[in-house]
């Protein structure tokens, strides 16, 4: 599967949304992505972490677990530890820091994968990456959907993507002029109470 078919999944689901958006990091874009409303959708879900899951294995080899940062990481990471035959866990926010709870573990020697569903700026990577250093196991590399940063976030790992994306994104006060006309809206989760 190919950046052009993934971006067909967004479309059939009505998740790839065009006008004035703010991202998760603050940042302004006219391209969003309401993953959402595609993983929402088991048969659809399925594909598209198969498809990673196959061009993991291929990276990486075998993988004994799958963890994703909450909420972002719970669906991708669970169909992708499926079709790779491992463990899904995710990490939550505690005191404002990713951490594994839940009972959660890792064996001394896992191969350890982390997955996202979408990367702009790899914060919640980077903290995934930050919440595993306290625990065994040995993190391979990382996964995702799709990479919005078309492989410029800094994710502090290796990241294997099924699509990348370079749609554009502007600080809140160097927007162009057709953009700062719309109405910004802010369909994320990050920072909702």
């Amino acid at each position: 599967m190919d950046t052009a078919a993934v971006l067909d999944v967004f479309r059939q689901s009505g998740a790839l949304l065009e006008g004035h958006f703010i991202l998760s990091s603050g940042r302004r874009s006219p391209v969003f992505l309401q993953k959402a409303l595609v993983f929402s959708q088991p048969d659809k879900s399925e594909a598209l972490c198969k498809a990673l899951a196959d061009k993991v294995r291929a990276a990486f080899g075998e993988i004994d677990v799958v963890a994703g940062p909450a909420v972002g990481g719970i669906i991708p990471g669970y169909e992708i530890a499926r079709h790779l035959g491992a463990r899904a866990i995710f990490a939550e926010r505690q005191d404002g820091k990713l951490t594994f709870r839940r009972g959660f573990s890792i064996a001394p020697g896992e191969k350890v994968l982390i997955a996202e569903d979408i990367v702009t700026t790899g914060l919640s990577f980077r903290e995934t990456v930050e919440a595993l250093e306290g625990l065994p196991g040995d993190v391979v590399g990382g996964a995702c959907v799709i990479d919005r940063s078309n492989g410029k976030a800094d994710v502090g790992c290796e990241l294997i993507a099924l699509a990348s994306v370079d749609f554009p994104d502007y600080a809140p006060d160097d927007l162009p002029a057709d953009l700062a006309e719309l109405e910004a809206v802010k369909p994320g989760s990050r920072g909702l109470a």
